[in-house]
């Protein structure tokens, strides 16, 4: 019943950082949502227009949600770590998706991209959801770069930590 956004019509430049800003509520998430389909995991949602990823209308009926999603990458604001081990949140990603190479370099480079390994590296067979808020989020993240996206949004992924694990994410 509310629209969040009308008439909305965005550039974002590759390889390059983009901030959406604006106060609570205003759509800022939902907007983000839409550039890797989340929202149609939303009953209620109704999307109109067109979405542009590389000249391709991610809502053409003939967008495949799971593959924009691969391309795509999400972090969320909470860490939503999987109960499993640390290396298999990690290399979940991966493995669903037929990883040929070698898992165990992808989750440490992973780890290593995160700014996590130090802290994990002797404890990837513990579950994830042992560690910190911050650690976790930086797994989520580095959950995320195991599958190589072309794309990671970020919905507010510092939120709720603190400044060294904040500094960890940034960088």
């Amino acid at each position: 019943d509310k629209r969040v956004g009308t008439d909305v019509t965005l550039d974002i430049v590759r390889n390059r950082i983009t901030a959406i800003i604006g106060p609570s509520g205003c759509g800022k998430s939902t907007l983000l949502r839409c550039f890797n389909r989340m929202n149609d995991l939303i009953p209620t949602a109704r999307i109109s227009g067109q979405v542009l990823f590389e000249g391709q209308d991610l809502y053409a009926p003939s967008a495949d949600p799971t593959e924009i999603r691969y391309q795509i990458g999400m972090v969320f604001q909470r860490p939503n770590p999987f109960p499993k081990s640390v290396f298999d949140n990690v290399a979940f990603g991966p493995r669903i998706n037929g990883f040929k190479g070698n898992i165990d370099e992808l989750v440490e480079q992973s780890l290593h991209r995160a700014a996590l390994w130090d802290e994990v590296k002797d404890r990837l067979n513990s579950s994830a959801l042992a560690l910190s808020g911050g650690q976790q989020q930086r797994l989520c993240i580095a959950r995320a770069l195991a599958v190589e996206p072309r794309v990671i949004l970020m919905d507010e992924p510092c939120s709720a930590l603190d400044p060294i694990a904040t500094l960890a994410i940034e960088e």
